[in-house]
């Protein structure tokens, strides 16, 4: 990786990157620094600086001549960058994404809104339940036109996605030890069994966790990076019921809240956390974290004694 190319992606994100896309992004990292001189000349941009990414993008700072500042992403898989700008505007109505400036499909660029603020990740803090339950409530009512309806994929498309996902995970870290496969299978099972439920079936942003939430402070919470999808609400709350809890009581807890504010059913949603504990189980021992409560938690939640 040249000099030039450094000033946009390190080590972690090259490294990110390959392991999303295979070592081919190596000649689409080289070519990225001449991208987004073309896309500055076109869109009218001065590229202040790399800002955090993602495993499927590079995301720079900039500033827009007309609209101020703003968030470009590119991506060597064009056709996500494409989706992702249709799916914020999807979303558009209900006030919780950025807005979208410019899309170009050729080159994988997203020109958007930059939400000033840090994601509830990096702040640490578990918001009241009732303000996340709101704000999935939020994301689920708007309108969807039936040809928008028709290009979301079906929920047991991200599931198999996700479970296939963890599994690779599993098999190449720490986790493959201490973590079943035969766990992941029986999660897996279920989750598939719910995916095809028709009972609360809404657009899914597919991927609410809390690092892609930001606090914007007087905007309120705006969500990033949608996954979207059709099908059960209550999987879009299933991160939130257990990010930092510390006792299956306490996820209980808020699953009672979550759903009685989305107005789903709590013992659905509760099964839908049972069914993802092994991958989080995964996340948490491959992060060198397999002697934490929440590690502990994860296999409680997937029924073994710790």
């Amino acid at each position: 990786m040249n000099d030039v190319t450094a000033q946009f992606v390190d080590d972690r994100q090259r490294r990110r990157l390959e392991r999303r896309f295979g070592s081919q992004v190596t000649e689409w990292l080289a070519e990225l620094p001449a991208i987004v001189e073309k896309l500055a000349a076109e869109w009218g941009l001065a590229i202040e600086g790399p800002a955090p990414h993602g495993r499927t993008s590079v995301v720079l700072y900039v500033r827009h001549t007309d609209d101020g500042e703003g968030v470009l992403k590119i991506s060597p898989d064009s056709g996500l960058a494409v989706s992702e700008a249709g799916l914020l505007r999807m979303w558009e109505s209900s006030h919780r994404v950025p807005d979208v400036w410019g899309v170009d499909a050729e080159r994988g660029a997203v020109l958007m809104e930059r939400i000033e603020g840090d994601t509830i990740s990096v702040k640490g803090v578990v918001p009241p339940m009732e303000t996340i339950g709101g704000l999935i409530a939020q994301l689920h009512a708007i309108q969807v036109s039936p040809a928008e309806r028709m290009e979301l994929r079906p929920l047991s498309a991200r599931v198999q996605f996700v479970f296939e996902m963890w599994g690779r995970e599993r098999e190449e870290g720490p986790a493959a030890d201490l973590v079943p496969a035969a766990m992941m299978h029986r999660g897996a099972a279920k989750a598939r069994d719910l995916s095809i439920g028709e009972v609360d079936v809404v657009p899914l942003h597919g991927d609410l966790h809390p690092g892609n939430v930001i606090d914007g402070g007087a905007r309120g919470l705006v969500v990033l990076d949608p996954r979207a999808c059709l099908g059960d609400s209550a999987v879009d709350a299933v991160e939130w019921a257990v990010w930092k809890a510390d006792s299956i009581s306490e996820v209980e807890r808020r699953v009672g809240v979550l759903s009685s504010v989305m107005g789903v059913d709590g013992e659905r949603m509760m099964e839908w956390v049972r069914a993802f504990a092994p991958c989080f189980a995964i996340s948490k021992a491959n992060r060198g974290q397999a002697d934490s409560f929440e590690f502990d938690l994860m296999m409680s939640l997937c029924g073994v004694s710790v």
